[in-house]
């Protein structure tokens, strides 16, 4: 089954809070933490929100290591949480292998897909939101030549980096891009030394804005281009307020929407593959008192434009998710 929704709302020791409802949902963090500053801090916040605007409580769980992912969840389901939101597409297999024996429970995959009939899927169209900070990032350059430095090296990056170049040359068709991708492991999302040694190489072939998609080590990007006098553009969550002045601006993924949206539906959400793209306010730029100084008014009216051209078919975005082809080298 598809659902389409138009908008969504918005220690490797088991940390499994106590005296809970056996309907209470629960949340099971992916590597690099719920304070990541990024993807699994978008997912904490939405959480928190529910809470705050309902009083309610859930159950919640940090993985440490890649062989606790099956094990986690089992334990999760185990305690009688329901719905269960797992973050990270690496967590499709895993629920593959649960979600199966836990047929009265619904799942909510973030950031993957599976058929299995007790789950919703929820991705995002990452290419849409980096194409936007793309065309910023072209229009704010001096030196003509911006960066990108990716995570681990897997399809969903590549989306971002893809989404990205097109924006930045459909701003300026003569910019250079300079693509970096950490590594080919997990370990890839959690190295903000090895991104800061990345941003300064490309900083030494001309980049003077470079974009993160790299969870943790996105961290260290952010903070050597604060270091040496050029923008960072955010991922995920806001990240504007980091290093105010120096983040052009952040690329957002409304995860936080996502888990908000599955613990107020609570144990009898609809199943499926929602898809939360530009025009379902799933993706976007962030815009705030910390970078609204650097973005002119040309700028803003140059990517609102594109975002409406999205958003009503008008302009495509390549998905290189859909083609493992990106048609902007």
């Amino acid at each position: 089954m598809t659902l389409t929704q138009k908008l969504l709302g918005a220690a490797a020791a088991l940390a499994l809070s106590s005296g809970m409802a056996a309907a209470e949902p629960g949340l099971v963090i992916d590597l690099g933490g719920k304070f990541d500053k990024s993807f699994n801090e978008a997912a904490y916040n939405g959480a928190q929100r529910w809470v705050q605007e309902t009083g309610g409580t859930y159950r919640e769980i940090e993985m440490q290591t890649e062989a606790q992912r099956e094990q986690f969840v089992r334990r999760m389901a185990e305690a009688g949480a329901n719905p269960i939101v797992v973050m990270g597409f690496q967590n499709a297999s895993t629920l593959e292998q649960v979600a199966p024996d836990y047929p009265d429970t619904r799942f909510v995959l973030i950031d993957g897909v599976t058929d299995e009939p007790n789950v919703r899927s929820v991705v995002f169209a990452e290419h849409e939101g980096s194409y936007l900070v793309g065309m910023l990032a072209a229009m704010a350059s001096e030196t003509g030549t911006v960066s990108f430095v990716g995570g681990m090296d897997i399809p969903l990056i590549r989306r971002f980096a893809c989404g990205y170049a097109q924006g930045a040359r459909a701003a300026n068709p003569d910019i250079a891009i300079i693509q970096n991708m950490t590594g080919t492991t997990p370990a890839a999302w959690n190295d903000p030394v090895r991104g800061g040694e990345i941003t300064r190489a490309q900083i030494s072939q001309g980049s003077d804005v470079v974009f993160a998609a790299a969870g943790g080590t996105g961290i260290g990007v952010l903070q050597t281009a604060a270091d040496e006098g050029i923008y960072g553009i955010g991922v995920d969550s806001n990240q504007n307020y980091l290093f105010p002045g120096s983040v052009l601006t952040s690329m957002v993924k409304r995860v936080d929407n996502a888990v908000y949206e599955a613990f107020s539906e609570g144990p009898g959400l609809e199943t499926g593959i929602v898809t939360m793209n530009l025009a379902a306010g799933g993706v976007g730029y962030a815009l705030d008192e910390f970078n609204a100084e650097l973005l002119t008014e040309e700028m803003l009216a140059a990517v609102d434009a594109a975002a409406e051209q999205i958003m009503a078919g008008e302009l495509q975005v390549h998905d290189y998710m859909s083609d493992d082809t990106c048609p902007v080298n």
